[in-house]
């Protein structure tokens, strides 16, 4: 099978969420099976390179990614969300994005002990992400690594990472 231009299948949609953010739309490399397909195999290749034993995805586009890759490795799969989100007790974490402020939340018996690695769909600032590590350290995890289906390089995302291991499929 050829392998297919996957930034191809990434829209930008101008002015989204506010004026002057150009916004990475992932929803027709979703449509299309064989996109979507593609995107996994390369995710599943580089997290088996990477060694996780837990699977961490962030609400909520790293979750399309993140339960799907966890299944094909047989790990279990933990879900960062927004506040209020969870059922359980849980730990939070503030962060900065390119536009605005955030905060995350994670099930305080989430980790343990397991080596992670963190999901999403696009690295940007990399804020969301340094905010999910924070939060799987303080839980007694150590980070892996962080796989993206897109970077955003000129916002230097990785910067804010610490130096860990960072995978994305394709770079803007």
């Amino acid at each position: 099978m050829d392998t297919l231009p996957l930034a191809s299948f990434i829209r930008d949609i101008p002015d989204f969420p506010r004026p002057g953010i150009v916004f990475k739309d992932i929803t027709p490399l979703l449509r299309e099976p064989a996109a979507l397909r593609q995107a996994l195999d390369e995710m599943t290749a580089r997290a088996r390179r990477l060694g996780p034993e837990l699977i961490v995805g962030i609400e909520s586009r790293g979750f399309l990614f993140g339960a799907p890759l966890a299944d094909r490795l047989g790990l279990g799969f933990v879900p960062v969300r927004k506040p209020g989100k969870l059922p359980f007790r849980s730990v939070r974490d503030e962060y900065v994005l390119e536009y605005g402020n955030g905060v995350l939340e994670m099930h305080e018996d989430a980790l343990g002990r397991h080596r992670v690695l963190i999901v999403d769909d696009l690295l940007a600032t990399g804020g969301t992400a340094a905010c999910t590590a924070r939060l799987c350290e303080r839980l007694g995890a150590e980070v892996a690594g962080f796989l993206f289906l897109v970077e955003l390089t000129f916002l230097q995302g990785r910067a804010a990472l610490g130096g860990r291991p960072v995978e994305a499929l394709v770079a803007f």
